[in-house]
Parts: structure tokens; sequence; C-alpha cells
């Protein structure tokens, strides 16, 4: 299959325990090739050996069968697919905006509709977890803006906040969720949104009997690989190695000059 530049440089570059998440959400589909395929038997588990193998299944899984043997047997563009994910969720998106841009709303909608479920309390106490000063008087509505402003700033806190929706739907679709090293970024008091995360999730879920075996994989995919890319692309302390906002002059964690 040919090299999507949306998708395969995440996949490739990413460590065997971040992979291992998204190897079993493929591998959990029945109608899923790549445990048997050739690479992943003789490799597993160590992913990285076989990662162009699993992008190649990402995108199969996006694609009916009919229209992938027009395409020569191959799945459809990962955005293709990744714009797909968006109008499940009803999330809003310019086919013209870059992947980063139509992974934030998939994002961003599935977090807006998990705080409505939380009280004041609740958004007042991550938003003190996210280190975020707001005025006393903001409640409801303004809670909510506010911590959806903290996920459209970028930098480590959008990336917590991706973490906790991700965390949500591995946790529906393997069992268990991320690992100790995997969800660090989630903090006690920030656990808190996991619970009504798993709410909206598993809602969805139910809807997804209706659409089709193959969203209950390409969902939950373009999720993970968001939360990946967010990741791999944020900023990073050379002195403490934690993630920073962009355009940061020190970090925050230990006050080094960045």
């Amino acid at each position: 299959m040919s090299y999507d530049l949306n998708l395969n440089p995440v996949i490739e570059k990413v460590s065997n325990e971040d992979l291992q998440y998204l190897v079993e959400i493929l591998t959990g589909a029945m109608t899923n090739f790549l445990d048997v395929d050739l690479d992943y038997k003789k490799y597993y588990p160590d992913h990285q050996k076989y990662a162009s193998k699993i992008a190649d299944e990402i995108r199969t899984f996006g694609g009916n069968t009919f229209a992938n043997l027009c395409r020569g047997g191959e799945g459809p563009d990962y955005k293709e697919i990744v714009c797909d994910v968006a109008d499940e969720l009803k999330a809003p998106y310019n086919k013209e905006s870059d992947i980063v841009k139509i992974e934030n709303s998939i994002i961003e909608t599935t977090l807006a509709q998990a705080l409505e479920k939380m009280s004041d309390e609740e958004k007042t106490l991550l938003l003190k977890e996210l280190g975020i000063n707001h005025k006393d008087s903001l409640n409801g509505p303004g809670l909510t803006a506010a911590l959806i402003t903290a996920f459209r700033m970028g930098g480590f806190m959008s990336y917590q906040l991706t973490v906790i929706v991700v965390n949500a739907v591995v946790k529906i679709l393997i069992g268990r969720g991320l690992s100790t090293a995997a969800n660090a970024a989630l903090t006690k008091a920030m656990s808190i949104l996991v619970g009504p995360i798993g709410w909206v999730i598993t809602g969805i879920w139910a809807l997804l009997d209706i659409s089709g075996p193959a969203k209950r994989v390409t969902i939950p995919s373009v999720l993970y690989v968001a939360m990946l890319r967010k990741k791999y692309n944020t900023p990073v302390c050379q002195h403490c190695e934690k993630m920073v906002s962009p355009g940061a002059k020190f970090c925050p964690e230990c006050g080094g000059k960045l």
C-alpha cells in the first residue's frame, strides 16, 4: 500500500508500547488481516518492525471491500478516514484544513459532550489541576469555555485533555486503560473526567452497532493516532523532559529556560 504522509510518519516513529494499544484495537476486529500477516507473526510484539502494516490495516478498515478493490487493494487516504470519523461524531471541519485541525475538532467535540455532564465543582477542580486561573464568578458554560480554550491552546494542557478522551476509548475497547507510562499526563484530580467521557463514548458505541463494525475500529484508531501525534509534536523541556506549551519561555515544571 502507498505511503500516507498523514499517517505513516506517526506510526513509524512511536514506541512499541504506544503501538501496542493500536494493534489490540485492530486485531480485536474479527475481519482484520493484521493477525495473519507474516511480519506480524514474525515480529510481534516488536511492532516497529511492521509499523507500515499497521498503517495499512487502519486504511483498509476505512474503506469498503469493493472500493478498496477499485483502488488496487488500497484503502482510502487517511485524511478521508479522519473526515468520515468527524462526520460520524458530528464534529465540524473544513475538508481543506490540515489533518491536525480536523483531529482537534473530533477530540474537542467529544470533550465538550463530556464537559456538559460535569458539575461546576468538577470543572473548577479540573481547571485548577491544569494550572489555569479563572474568575470565581464563572459557572456552567463559562467554565466549559475556559476548558475548551485550554484545549485549543495546544501544548501540554491540550495533550492532557486528549489523553483523558483516549484513555476512556481504549478502556471500553480492550477492557483496560492506558498504562502508567502512557497516561502519566493524568493526575488524580484530572481522572475525574474519565467517568463522564466513558459515558459519552459508551453512548456513541451503541450507535456504532448500526453504523457497522468498521467504525468500531476507525473511530478509536483515529482518536488514538491523534493522541500520538500530539504526544510527539508537543515541545519538550530539554532540562526535565516535560511537555511544554509552544512559545513558552520557561518550563512550568522545573523553571528552566527554554
